[in-house]
């Protein structure tokens, strides 16, 4: 199945001469990436199967400058694609060939860190994981940990709304910031939300989270920091088939227990992770199932021992306990480099992103892999168990002709099957280009219509990041959200796709 774009906009095409010249009026001649063999470093994000060249890159370095830019493209009706890191999975941040990419790498630092209200303010640009560091001398850290933490910025990750390993218990983005500072098409700044706890009136700032880039450019956040907890110890699970391990972590929460990160592997995953990066995994396991206790040093031991019992209560064919910190970590580290492990299996990789209900686990997992049998595909199966968001990796070679689009229907296929049984499309890698022409499945044109409205309230011409979400491009006149005189919309020619 090939994804459709928004065809490029002759009118924008034309202009790009005297747009280029006016970004020159607002930012530095090398802020400015105008060079094709320049711009192809940017012509696609983590969702390499689909790449576009962007009109021109920006990357601004003030919030008076991202400000000015997107007061431009408001009056000259040009597109803009905001991008942090360019780790998104979902093609979130994939340009378009008649819009601005804004780049907001430059916005990389951390502005103020305030412990006795335990936050953070930090620019965009800022990666997940220097928050941490920034804040480890004291005992303090950023809790949501996306496998791309050492890369992935912290504005990318409030677009998508990201998780992690951790987010089973420490929650999402959108449970872990306090405020933003959002540029709107038109220039205008806004702040939402602060220090304090709860935000007053609507809830702009859940809006915001999540958004995809479609209603405003993020120039600052206020991240929540939590004290690490004083012990937190690792249990390695080994069972004989993917359904005993997907039995088990349902029984864990059944029993009240909620880890502080609780992971699954099957077996392809867990050999190419021993070739990889050896972590002492048990090559004999069709799966295993990384759980991560932590708090105080009496309930965490008290919690190791119920999960051992509820591991033996399962079938557990191996259970091995952390005995150091640096143990805990090594049973993390095949988790975390599971992505790039797989590659020797195949060379390339779909990573879907379904969550389902954890009670249909086993099924689910062996309706995956019978969807990657039927096209003659393997699965690689590694995701957060403990809340039901499944990663599974479709392995296929572009090289070989018609593989990548048997992966891309395979894809299609288990989300499919997600939504079937109670689930979603996304749980936190966003929609993006990747699964937009799949938000029929789960939605009636009446939820998408709504949706569309929210979107036009903050981008009535559409111009902030199109072509990703929803599957049809409408004009906000349609919604009664733009004004319409003498019968005539502005910009009549606005695509569809």
């Amino acid at each position: 199945m090939t994804l459709a774009m928004p065809a490029p906009e002759p009118e924008i095409l034309a202009r790009r001469d005297e747009l280029i010249e006016r970004l020159r009026a607002i930012l530095p001649t090398q802020n400015l990436i105008m060079d094709e063999t320049a711009r192809r470093a940017y012509e696609c994000d983590a969702f390499t199967m689909y790449r576009a060249l962007p009109l021109v890159v920006a990357l601004p370095e003030t919030v008076a400058q991202v400000s000015a830019v997107l007061a431009l493209a408001a009056e000259m009706n040009v597109k803009i694609v905001p991008r942090g890191s360019g780790t998104s999975l979902s093609g979130g941040s994939m340009p378009l060939e008649d819009g601005i990419l804004l780049g907001m790498s430059k916005f990389n630092r951390i502005l103020e860190i305030d412990y006795e209200n335990r936050c953070a303010r930090v620019q965009p640009g800022v990666q997940n994981l220097a928050i941490s560091k920034a804040v480890e001398s004291r005992g303090f850290y950023y809790a949501p940990d996306p496998s791309s933490q050492i890369a992935c910025s912290i504005g990318g990750n409030v677009a998508e709304n990201a998780g992690g390993v951790h987010c089973l218990k420490y929650g999402l983005t959108t449970n872990n910031i306090l405020g933003l500072e959002v540029v709107l098409m038109g220039g205008e700044i806004i702040r939402l939300g602060g220090k304090h706890l709860d935000s007053e009136a609507y809830d702009l700032l859940g809006l915001m989270t999540g958004s995809e880039g479609l209603l405003g450019v993020v120039t600052e956040v206020t991240v929540r920091i939590l004290q690490k907890p004083a012990v937190a110890r690792g249990l390695l699970v080994g069972f004989s088939s993917v359904e005993a391990g997907a039995r088990f972590v349902g029984a864990v929460i059944a029993r009240g227990i909620i880890p502080g990160g609780m992971e699954m592997m099957d077996k392809a995953t867990i050999h190419a992770v021993e070739r990889f990066q050896p972590c002492g995994y048990p090559l004999d396991a069709e799966a295993i199932v990384i759980v991560e206790l932590d708090g105080a040093q009496a309930e965490v031991d008290h919690l190791v021992g119920l999960v051992e019992t509820i591991a033996r209560d399962e079938g557990a064919t191996t259970t091995k306990v952390s005995k150091s910190e640096a143990e805990r970590l090594q049973f993390w580290a095949g988790r975390k480099n599971a992505f790039p492990a797989v590659s020797c299996i195949k060379p390339d990789y779909l990573c879907m992103d379904g969550t389902i209900p954890r009670a249909r686990l086993p099924e689910v997992l062996a309706g995956m892999d019978e969807i990657a049998k039927r096209e003659g595909l393997q699965v690689a199966n590694v995701f957060h168990a403990g809340d039901g968001n499944l990663h599974p990796l479709i392995l296929y070679d572009a090289s070989i002709e018609g593989e990548m689009e048997r992966a891309e229907k395979v894809g299609f296929d288990i989300l499919r099957l997600c939504v079937a049984v109670g689930g979603v499309l996304t749980g936190e890698h966003g929609v993006g280009v990747e699964k937009r022409d799949l938000m029929g499945e789960m939605f009636n044109e009446t939820d998408l219509d709504q949706q569309l409205r929210v979107k036009c309230a903050f981008d009535s011409l559409n111009r902030l990041n199109p072509g990703k979400v929803f599957p049809t491009l409408h004009r906000c006149a349609e919604f009664g959200m733009m004004h319409v005189s003498g019968g005539k919309t502005p910009f009549p020619d606005l695509p569809r796709f």
